[in-house]
C-alpha cells in the first residue's frame, strides 16, 4: 500500500503540462523543419529539374535525403533549451538528438562528396576516343571518394560512441590495459592495412585506370571497377576476374593503355618459299586502306623467319584501341589468306618429297 502511495505521489509530481507543452514544441519543430526542407527543395527542383544538366539539379539529387533528417534536427536543437521536462528525460532527449545530429551531418558530408564527384567528372567523359585523362580522373576520384566515405564513417561512429559515458569509460580502460592485445591486433590487421595503403597508392600513382586494357593472369580484359581492396577485370568473353589490389603493386602485368589507347597489332602467316612478298605488301596496303579500323599510322609486312619448310611473314598494323586492333588483325589475316588462295595458291605451305627409282642390276 505504501509503495502504491509513493507511485501515485511521483505520478502527481510530474509536470504533465510541461511535458505536453514540450511534446507540442517538438512536433511543431519537426513540422517546421520538414516544411522548410520541402519548400527549399521544391524551389530547387523547379529551377532545375532532375533530368537537367544544370549544376543546381545536383543539389536535390544528392542532398534531398540527408537534409530531410538534418533540417528538423537543426530546428529541434534551437528549441531544445526551452523544453520543460524531468532532468533525466531531458538529458536522454539531448543525447539522442546529438547522436542523430552526428549521423545526419556524416550522411550529408558523404552525399556532398558524391555531388562534388559528379560535378568534377562531368568535364571528363570516358565515352570519347581520347579518354586517357578522363579515365585517370574517374579512377582517382573513385578511390579517393571511397577513402573519404570510410574516414567520415569512422569519425561519425567514434563520435556517437564517445557520447555514451559507459562506452567511453570501457574504451579508455581497454586502451590503458590492453597494450599486448593492441599489438596482436595490429599484426593481425597488417594485411588489411597494407591493402588499404595499396588502394591509396593505386589512386595516386595510377598504374591502372578505369577502362584500361590489361593482361592479368594471361587473361585479356578491361578494368571495370577499382575499390580499396580489389579490382574487377572484365574479360573479353564477359567473365569477371577479381584481383586483390595489392596484385598491381607487387606483380608485373601488361597495361596496353597506360600512356595512350592506340596500339599495334601483328598478323603472322606461314607460307611457302615461293611466296611473292612484294605482292603481299601491296595487297596489305590495299586491305588497310579499305578498312575503317586502320588509323593510318603503321602498315608493314616483313619476313621475320625462315624455317625448314615455311617462311614466317609478319604484318604490322595500327589501330586506335585494343578492341579495334583485334578486329583489324582478324580482318587482315582473313583477307591475306583469301588473296593467297585466289592469286598464288602455290605459295601456301607445301610438303615436298623426291622419289628416286633405281633400276635392278
Amino acid at each position: 500500500m505504501q509503495e502504491f502511495q509513493e507511485l501515485m505521489n511521483d505520478f502527481w509530481e510530474i509536470d504533465w503540462w510541461g511535458l505536453g507543452t514540450s511534446a507540442t514544441v517538438i512536433l511543431i519543430a519537426l513540422a517546421i523543419g520538414l516544411t522548410l526542407h520541402a519548400v527549399l527543395f521544391h524551389v530547387l527542383r523547379r529551377a532545375a529539374p532532375d533530368q537537367s544538366d544544370r549544376v543546381l539539379a545536383l543539389i536535390p539529387r544528392h542532398m534531398a535525403a540527408p537534409s530531410r533528417l538534418l533540417f528538423p534536427l537543426l530546428v529541434l536543437m534551437v528549441v531544445a533549451p526551452t523544453l520543460v521536462m524531468p532532468e533525466e528525460l531531458l538529458e536522454t532527449f539531448r543525447h539522442v538528438l546529438s547522436m542523430a545530429f552526428i549521423l545526419a551531418v556524416a550522411w550529408s558530408l558523404i552525399r556532398f562528396a558524391a555531388l562534388l564527384n559528379e560535378l568534377v567528372l562531368r568535364r571528363f567523359q570516358v565515352n570519347t576516343r581520347d579518354n586517357l585523362k578522363a579515365r585517370k580522373m574517374h579512377t582517382q576520384l573513385g578511390i579517393l571518394r571511397r577513402i573519404l566515405i570510410f574516414v567520415i564513417s569512422v569519425i561519425a561512429v567514434s563520435s556517437m560512441l564517445m557520447t555514451l559515458e559507459n562506452v567511453r569509460q570501457i574504451g579508455v580502460s581497454l586502451l590503458a590495459s590492453a597494450g599486448v592485445i593492441g599489438i596482436i591486433v595490429g599484426f593481425a590487421a597488417q594485411r588489411s592495412i597494407s591493402t588499404l595503403f595499396a588502394g591509396i597508392q593505386v589512386a595516386l600513382t595510377q598504374p591502372i585506370r578505369l577502362d584500361d586494357v590489361v593482361i592479368v593472369e594471361e587473361e585479356w580484359g578491361r578494368i571495370e571497377e577499382i575499390t580499396l581492396t580489389y579490382v574487377v577485370v572484365r574479360i573479353w568473353d564477359q567473365r569477371r576476374l577479381i584481383v586483390p589490389i595489392t596484385y598491381f603493386m607487387e606483380r608485373p602485368f601488361q597495361n596496353w593503355t597506360r600512356v595512350s589507347s592506340d596500339i599495334l597489332g601483328t598478323v603472322f602467316l606461314y607460307v611457302d618459299y615461293t611466296v611473292p612478298v612484294q605482292e603481299l605488301r601491296r595487297e596489305l596496303q590495299r586491305i588497310l586502306e579499305d578498312s575503317p579500323g586502320w588509323d593510318g599510322r603503321v602498315a608493314g609486312l616483313q619476313v621475320t623467319d625462315a624455317k625448314e619448310r615455311t617462311v614466317e611473314l609478319r604484318a604490322l598494323v595500327s589501330a586506335e584501341d585494343a578492341g579495334t586492333a583485334w578486329d583489324l588483325r582478324c580482318h587482315v589475316r582473313e583477307k591475306l589468306l583469301e588473296f593467297l588462295q585466289r592469286e598464288y595458291p602455290q605459295a601456301l605451305p607445301r610438303v615436298r618429297a623426291e622419289v628416286e627409282t633405281g633400276g635392278s642390276t
